[in-house]
């Protein structure tokens, strides 16, 4: 399973993206997305998805 952004709620403010190990998190022209090919949802790494923990506004869930 994978991550993803629901860009209505993403307010770009790039929490996300440096704490993703694998580097599934993009930045997009407005709002930022998941690669689902590359998302492990940091299984190995950390107990729970790391972007879910920092990210502001609540906008990431499994997909």
């Amino acid at each position: 399973m994978a991550m993803t952004i629901d860009p209505d709620m993403c307010t770009a403010c790039d929490d996300c993206r440096p704490v993703c190990p694998t580097k599934s998190i993009q930045k997009g022209k407005i709002f930022y997305t998941i690669d689902a090919s590359t998302c492990t949802e940091c299984d190995g790494d950390a107990d729970s998805p790391l972007c879910v923990d920092v990210c502001p506004s609540g906008c990431i869930s499994p997909l």
